[in-house]
Formats: structure tokens, sequence, C-alpha cells
């Protein structure tokens, strides 16, 4: 069985939703961040840099919230959640998935973490020049879901279950996702999956917003 160890609202989210979307048996591994849980020296033997999320089962261990999610994606793939390999779309859903996490996630995290980067001075700048960059990136994503109902097209995949977790993080940007039409569409429909609304209440998110 998978062990998916997690923390709330984390980057343990996205796959959290794909295990409880693909319906493979596995156990939830409460870390609690607070008490530092992720910091133990049994948790850096699996995850040296101590971050979350791990997935484990037997000798197999993924680290990477991204990876844990295309390897399950790909491992599962009667799930629907990755294009078949001759499939068109499948280059697509690379190109989406390493868009949200190699660009838009990185510049939430800077977001997120002012003081990795700049002063205390700095900060209310960066921030500024953030919530245009994030903006600009939203507002491409908004573009293409103009002309589609998820990131692949009629069909929900990983990306749209990444791009959900995402979506949690930004709801503090003044012009948050759902600021935006298409994407807001496309989050509420995400928000009735099984998958999703499992997850949040084992997370302890209210769904209110995208109801």
């Amino acid at each position: 069985m998978y062990q998916l160890y997690y923390y709330p609202l984390n980057a343990s989210m996205a796959p959290h939703f794909i295990l409880q979307a693909i319906g493979v048996p596995f156990k939830a591994v409460l870390l609690d961040r607070n008490k530092q849980q992720h910091k133990s020296s049994e948790y850096l033997a699996l995850n040296p840099l101590g971050r979350i999320p791990t997935l484990v089962k037997g000798d197999l261990v993924i680290t990477e919230s991204a990876a844990i999610c295309l390897y399950l994606a790909e491992r599962y793939s009667d799930a629907g959640l990755m294009p078949d390999s001759e499939d068109v779309k499948r280059g697509k859903c690379y190109q989406w998935l390493m868009f949200l996490t190699n660009t838009l996630q990185t510049e939430i995290m800077i977001s997120e973490y002012p003081s990795r980067y700049v002063s205390p001075e700095q900060t209310q700048a960066l921030l500024v020049n953030q919530e245009t960059r994030i903006g600009l990136l939203l507002g491409q994503i908004d573009n293409h879901l103009s002309e589609h109902d998820f990131f692949l097209g009629d069909s929900i995949s990983v990306c749209d279950f990444y791009f959900f977790m995402l979506a949690i993080w930004m709801d503090e940007l003044e012009n948050p996702p759902l600021g935006y039409p298409h994407i807001a569409r496309q989050l509420r429909r995400m928000a009735q999956q099984k998958a999703v609304i499992s997850v949040c209440e084992i997370e302890g998110l209210s769904l209110k917003d995208y109801q």
C-alpha cells in the first residue's frame, strides 16, 4: 500500500487528489509541521530535504509533488488522467504540468516567501511585482480555458488537479484565480469532483467559494 506523507494545504495536496481519483489503496500520513516532524531523522531518511510530500511503497520513494502526480497518472493510466502515449495530447499534458510547477508555482513561492529574495524594505515592491507576473500567467491560462473545459480539452487530467492546488494557494491575491471567468468555470467543475471533495474534507478546506 502507498503511503503519502502530507500536511494540509501543502504541496502534498495534488498527489492526495490524484491518489483519491485513481482509487488505489493508500494511507495518508500526517506530518505536523508545527512540531517539525518533517525534519525528524526518520523522515529525512526518506526525503533528505525535509520537504513535503513523499510517496512511499516498499522500495519506491518519490519526492516532489509534480513527479508524484506524473508517476501515478502514468502508472495507473486506466484512470484516464494522462493521455495515451500515442495521443498528441500527451505532449500537451507534459507541457502544462511543467508550466504549472516550473513557471506558475515558482512565482507563487516568491510571493509566499519574499524574505528569501529581498530585504524587508523591498518586500512590498516585490509583492506588487509578483501580482503582475502571476496575473500574466493566469491570463494565459484563462485564455486557454476559454476554448476548453479543462487543460487538455473535454476530460479532466493530472494538470487540472495540480492547478486546483495552486489556485487554492492564490486565493489571497488581489485578483485571485476565481476572478478570471474561464478559470473560475474550470475550478468550480473541479470542486464537484469526488476526489477534490474528499481531500478538502480531510485537509480542512471549505469549497464554499467554488460553488
